[in-house]
């Protein structure tokens, strides 16, 4: 019996509840099989699906209002929240844990809790029950000697607990930090020597609401100020696997680059083709090359040829195991945690120019519309015979002398490249895919690795070339795995939830846009009303689920605002607006790209995914079933979870980075942007850095200022000056906090704000938020 058919059966009985013993009587089970059936309840109850209430009493968690499945999400100050797994009737938003029962607990712990009150507007407490997952195996900060003993302060300030170390576990098994060019190893003798020094720990116990966590020292990584730290502690902060285990490495270095004749056998061969990759100026690895030929009919052939990750990674070997634990690359400034030991990745699986590389193809045939008329997929061998970069593409293309002369047998293949592109932009334009064209920071470095300022990342019409020949691709395999009714894994983007579609077309309107939904404004819908604070919760808006919203909606207002001052704002609230994508064994479309196929194909040398999607092509080509649904499910779940894990921590070392440069620039003026306002100031981003901070609302000049949520505005009382999202400003750094990282502003009033004449007491009276 499935684990689903198990809790569809458990949730048809009276209540919901049943027993063990019920089960077995009820399922006529005997013998063997009851081994199986207590191995199943229990696999639920680890995954927080089943909550046994009490002793051989079971209820399924969609059914239960008392206890809720998890992730729990510490605040610093040291009150949390369960973000329940699913909706529960009657109970709006997040459980409310309070700070005297978060002891023993971690920030990310999959838990479940037990709701002990819940309020008529839906807001629920609770306590936590059980906890099904711990989040943090090991936790990085400073090694710190007090009169009470020695303690590691986690670098995380959602731990809250100090971790206890016993002095006969304060020396790590390797008495060096860890190998970085510019570190000199230090040799630890003793405790003494770990003092002020950031360390990794393995957690051991995990407290109590009594006791400290207690931990033993596994790493020692270096100074806190040390040349490389900050990426270290961010993957350790993580959990991102960052070492290979000697048996991955063992096999990878078994792979040899040399292509027999047995694997050329049943392969097309393309290598007499002119294929290029076209690639970043600091690529290292190149997993896809395109050719695009004009067919007598007129029609374009477009292939695809990406790098056959599979033939090399059995399914169940040592890498394989691996790089789905990883589930993807992670990509910081100045470094790469990749997904594939480098034997693959930078070698026998990157398509090099001028070698022999094993591929995986898709030859795509398109009319004048860049409609697909015709796909068909092979295993192939290419040679490509140049290794190209957006630059030198772009200024080919933009009619660069030197460049066209250096590339002349190519130029014409190019110019070809360039118009079934732009085909293909148009033709997805059409049907409604958004195209959010926001600027992308670039870290710049010194040749000491020291970071220099941040700028605007290129993107010209050779990105754009590569992206719509990817998308191509990836379309066409999705299509062609649901036609052909087997399996697969898809990278899906649902529908948006509609209360954020209205959160945005509140904000929109003080700009005189929306999104045309024809529905009624967040501000006349019911609210719940916090009177000790006097205003609107917006968490709790009930939006009428009859709002329909489409993917060209947001594009034709993308193409509105385009070029005005305000675009910058809106674009990155549409994007918030947006659910984010994932990866799914059920096909529900992607919403963004107006595609109702779509999955992750082209990059199996980085992506976990697209190295199943690989084996799920291969196996539909052979007539063969690769895998079940639900272990599809499971993968999809785990990738999707390893992605948003990798671009945390992308996002967060960016911003590390961003802060401790701007240390130095203390007491500068920068022009900026608002980009949010809130009842304790406004944020603003700095026009030439892409750094944000916040001004507080009480050092704002010349009044006292209130936040006014209905109008989503800060507005001086006596003088009226409002300050709101897309406005312009000029401010100065203050100062930059090193331990949360963020930087607080200053408003610079070069003119005197001309006083308005005050509203007559009645219209005050009647003014919302007042």
């Amino acid at each position: 019996m499935t684990d689903a058919a198990i809790l569809e059966h458990i949730d048809r009985q009276p209540h919901g509840r049943t027993s063990l013993k019920h089960l077995l009587r009820e399922l006529r089970i005997r013998g063997d099989e009851r081994g199986a059936l207590e191995d199943a309840l229990e696999r639920l109850v680890d995954k927080g699906q089943l909550i046994e209430v009490r002793s051989g009493q079971y209820t399924t968690a969609r059914n239960s209002r008392e206890f809720v499945p998890g992730r729990l999400s510490i605040h610093r100050d040291g009150y949390g929240f369960l973000i329940p797994d699913h909706p529960i009737p009657g109970i709006q938003g997040d459980i409310f844990i309070p700070r005297e029962a978060t002891r023993g607990l971690m920030h990310g712990d999959r838990a479940i809790a037990r709701v002990s009150w819940t309020g008529a507007d839906g807001k629920a407490e609770g306590v936590v029950w059980k906890v099904l997952k711990r989040a943090h195996p090991s936790v990085v900060g400073e090694f710190r000697i007090t009169r009470k003993g020695m303690f590691v302060i986690p670098h995380d300030q959602r731990i809250q607990d100090w971790i206890e170390i016993a002095e006969d576990m304060a020396i790590p098994p390797v008495h060096a930090d860890v190998d970085r060019i510019g570190v000199t190893p230090r040799v630890i003798h003793s405790p003494a020597d770990l003092d002020g020094l950031i360390v990794n720990v393995e957690i051991l116990e995990y407290g109590s609401e009594r006791d400290r966590p207690i931990g033993r020292v596994t790493e020692v990584l270096g100074a806190p100020d040390d040349f490389g730290v900050d990426v270290e502690i961010i993957i350790r902060k993580h959990h991102i696997p960052h070492r290979f285990p000697e048996e991955v490495l063992a096999e990878a270095s078994r792979i040899t680059e040399t292509i027999g004749e047995a694997e050329l056998r049943g392969r097309r061969d393309f290598r007499e083709l002119p294929i290029v990759t076209i690639d970043g100026e600091t690529a290292r690895d190149f997993d896809d090359a395109v050719l695009v030929d004009r067919l007598p009919n007129g029609n374009f052939s477009l292939q695809v040829h990406i790098a056959d990750v599979s033939h090399y990674v059995r399914p169940g070997s040592a890498i394989d195991n691996e790089a789905r634990e990883r589930g993807t690359s992670v990509y910081f400034p100045d470094r790469a945690v990749p997904m594939l030991p480098f034997e693959l990745s930078t070698n026998v699986c990157s398509l090099k120019p001028q070698v022999d590389r094993l591929v995986l193809s898709a030859i795509i045939e398109l009319d004048h519309k860049g409609e697909p008329l015709s796909w068909e997929f092979c295993r192939g061998v290419i040679r490509s015979v140049e290794r190209m970069t957006y630059t030198n593409v772009h200024l080919l293309l933009e009619g660069d002398a030197a460049q066209r002369e250096r590339y002349a047998p190519l130029v014409e293949r190019f110019e070809t490249m360039r118009e079934l592109a732009e085909i293909m932009m148009r033709r997805r334009y059409k049907r409604g895919s958004i195209d959010f064209d926001l600027p992308e920071p670039l870290i710049e470095f010194d040749q000491f690795g020291e970071m220099t300022g941040v700028t605007r990342s290129p993107r010209n019409i050779a990105h754009r070339i590569i992206e719509e020949f990817m998308l191509a691709a990836n379309e066409a395999v999705a299509s062609h795995l649901e036609h052909s009714g087997h399996a697969a894994i898809y990278r899906i983007h649902e529908q948006p939830d509609p209360k954020r579609v209205m959160e945005f077309e509140e904000v929109a309107a003080q700009f005189g846009y929306s999104l045309g939904v024809g529905a009624i404004p967040v501000s006349k819908l019911r609210y719940s009303e916090k009177k000790a604070q006097g205003r609107r919760d917006y968490k709790n808006v009930e939006v009428p689920g009859s709002i329909k919203i489409t993917s060209k909606a947001y594009q034709r207002l993308v193409e509105k605002v385009a070029g005005k001052p305000e675009e910058r704002v809106l674009s990155y609230l549409m994007l918030r607006s947006l659910r984010q994508a994932r990866y799914s064994a059920e096909n529900v479309g992607h919403f963004a790209l107006a595609a109702s196929h779509y999955t992750h194909f082209t990059s199996p040398i980085r992506r976990y995914p697209d190295l199943i999607v690989h084996r799920l092509l291969k196996a539909s080509l052979e007539g063969r079933t690769y895998s079940d649904e639900a272990e599809l499910a499971a993968i999809a779940a785990d990738c999707s979870s390893s992605e948003r894990r990798a671009a945390d921590a992308e996002r967060e070392l960016v911003e590390w980075k961003k802060a401790k440069f701007m240390e130095s620039h203390v007491g500068d003026a920068f022009d900026g942007l608002i980009i949010s306002v809130t009842r304790f100031g406004m944020f603003v981003e700095l026009n030439e850095l892409f750094v944000e901070g916040l001004v507080p609302i009480d050092s704002l000049p010349g009044d006292r200022y209130m936040f006014q949520e209905n109008v989503r505005k800060i507005v001086g009382q006596r003088t009226r000056r409002e300050f709101a999202i897309g406005g312009r400003v000029e401010v100065t750094l203050d100062r930059v906090d090193p331990i949360e990282r963020k930087l607080q502003f200053s408003i610079i009033d070069r003119k005197p704000v001309k006083q308005k004449k005050p509203a007559s007491s009645r219209s005050r009276r009647g003014e919302p938020g007042s």
